[in-house]
């Protein structure tokens, strides 16, 4: 998708080609076989998709004129192409999609379509908004996208910090989407974990001084270092407090330290930098066994005063609960507007787990419920059951 876009500068083309390409796969490949290489193929019948549509438009020699260095491309062995530099066209268009011209709403949302295949309601669901809106947003944007002349690279330092959020948004986004995801067995399912840990990477890679980039491949890390002690042997859950802290990755929890702490250096703390402190606070019980609850409600305040959100909202009522505070933490609830927290399990799972606190079981029954409800894991949806019948 990123190539296509940068060949064409069109993304709604380069959907379309794309699409139509996949389809002719799905027509070929089982008479066939599939080809050697498969992406080589898809490329070229995309460009070829392209011409025709020129061609119907009237446009064919402009097509023309760029489909044939993308076939030639396309026809390369696997070889003379380099897959780090085809992995960083994804943030080319990634910045692509957050330029000005574009209303800031929408860039997170165009992104997680474009470059990671999201659908509206992957995204309202990531966003907890609805898909119609979503749905919307995107189409404007990408008729703004086909109308502007909007280089497609990674922007000059003077204009790129304006841009950075919002790539960064994405990537994470496109992180906890695997959060759930992680199926037991000997290859767990991660959903784009493992892509956007890479993103993060590559972005560093890209804009090595930026501190928010850091911070988010921080963050990325220290929760990626808990992934197998999420499960125990039966494929059950296991809550963050009752992990096993032998089994966190140590490595990944060295590397995060490191980011955070050059990250810090700049001294200008921003939304990931303190989710990413957050999380060494919990990995720090690998070698105190203990978790210090008050500093971690500290950095959930930094958090909300620099980025407010629902999720941080939610995040400071659940360190509350844990600092022995549970009026605090319903107040923290209690305050985010319905709409936020309507269709968001974890809102429901802090709920339940505040007022049973607060010896309102009944209330708690039915929020957990809710929770259990809105989850779509099915080893966390029976454990947050289960916490109801044990209570």
């Amino acid at each position: 998708m990123a190539q296509l876009t940068a060949q064409y500068g069109d993304v709604t083309l380069a959907e379309d080609v794309l699409a139509d390409a996949f389809a002719s796969a799905l027509a070929t490949w089982p008479v066939r076989g599939v080809p050697d290489s498969p992406e080589a193929w898809l490329m070229k019948a995309a460009a070829r998709k392209a011409i025709d549509a020129a061609r119907k438009a009237g446009t064919a020699t402009r097509h023309a004129r760029i489909a044939r260095p993308l076939m030639r491309s396309a026809d390369m062995p696997p070889s003379e192409r380099d897959g780090s530099i085809d992995r960083d066209r994804r943030l080319e268009l990634m910045f692509l999609c957050a330029h000005p011209a574009i209303p800031a709403p929408a860039h997170t949302a165009l992104m997680l379509q474009t470059v990671l295949g999201f659908t509206a309601e992957d995204i309202a669901a990531a966003t907890l908004e609805s898909p119609a809106a979503i749905g919307q947003r995107l189409a404007r944007a990408k008729r703004l996208l086909a109308k502007g002349n909007i280089p497609f690279a990674i922007p000059p330092d003077h204009i790129r910090r304006e841009r950075m959020a919002a790539v960064l948004r994405a990537i994470y986004a496109a992180y906890t989407s695997g959060w759930e995801n992680i199926a037991g067995g000997t290859d767990p399912v991660t959903g784009l974990a493992s892509e956007a840990e890479w993103l993060a990477r590559c972005l560093i890679r890209q804009v090595p001084d930026d501190a928010e980039a850091k911070g988010l491949l921080a963050l990325i890390l220290y929760c990626e270092s808990r992934r197998t002690a999420r499960r125990d042997d039966a494929g059950c859950y296991v809550p963050l407090n009752d992990q096993d802290t032998a089994l966190w990755d140590e490595a990944r929890i060295r590397e995060a330290t490191t980011l955070l702490t050059d990250a810090s250096r700049a001294k200008s703390p921003g939304r990931f930098q303190l989710e990413a402190a957050i999380q060494a606070v919990h990995a720090a019980r690998r070698q105190t066994g203990r978790t210090d609850w008050a500093l971690i409600c500290q950095l959930y305040q930094a958090l909300r005063s620099t980025a407010p959100s629902a999720g941080a909202q939610i995040g400071e009522a659940a360190a509350r609960l844990q600092a022995g505070e549970p009026e605090t933490a319903l107040a923290l609830l209690d305050a985010i507007a319905g709409k936020d927290t309507a269709q968001h399990a974890p809102y429901w799972a802090v709920r339940a787990h505040v007022l049973y606190a607060l010896g309102e079981v009944e209330a708690a029954h039915m929020a957990l419920q809710q929770a259990a409800a809105l989850t779509p894991d099915e080893a966390t949806r029976t454990w947050l059951l289960a916490r109801r019948k044990d209570t």
